[in-house]
């Protein structure tokens, strides 16, 4: 799961090339189709299913050009043409989302899911940690 924000939703009206996958989540990496860092710029196409029936495409893509341009800077890998789904979801920055399917497939479930509300002092408290985390 992620918790997103303000660039991974559009809202910050930046340009941001869809949500940042990083690279130290070997597991959430592991888990996306494979991709061959000796090409330039490798990207497959991710089909995507949501809860309310739809069916997105999405592009994983790792930007490698420090690995393959002189002065080159990008070493990252990104998930993009999310925005319609962001919006269809009614995303927002502290929502959560996440992806499950079969690992290395390329056909994957999204959700968005709204944070959720303060309960009562005795009630369980959830902990909001930033970036990429594994939900069992």
């Amino acid at each position: 799961m992620k918790v997103l924000t303000a660039n991974d939703t559009g809202a910050s009206g930046g340009h941001q090339a869809g949500v940042h996958i990083p690279k130290t989540q070997k597991e959430l990496v592991g888990f996306l189709p494979e991709l061959d860092g000796r090409i330039k710029n490798p990207s497959v196409w991710l089909v995507c299913h949501d809860d309310a029936g739809g069916t997105w495409q999405f592009r994983y893509i790792y930007y490698n050009n420090k690995h393959h341009d002189v002065g080159g800077t990008r070493d990252e890998y990104r998930i993009t043409h999310m925005t319609g789904f962001m919006r269809s979801a009614g995303a927002r920055p502290g929502h959560v989302l996440t992806i499950s399917g079969e690992p290395r497939s390329g056909v994957l479930k999204l959700r968005v899911l709204s944070p959720e509300p303060a309960g009562d002092d005795k009630a369980p408290r959830r902990i909001r940690l930033r970036g990429w985390q594994r939900v069992f």
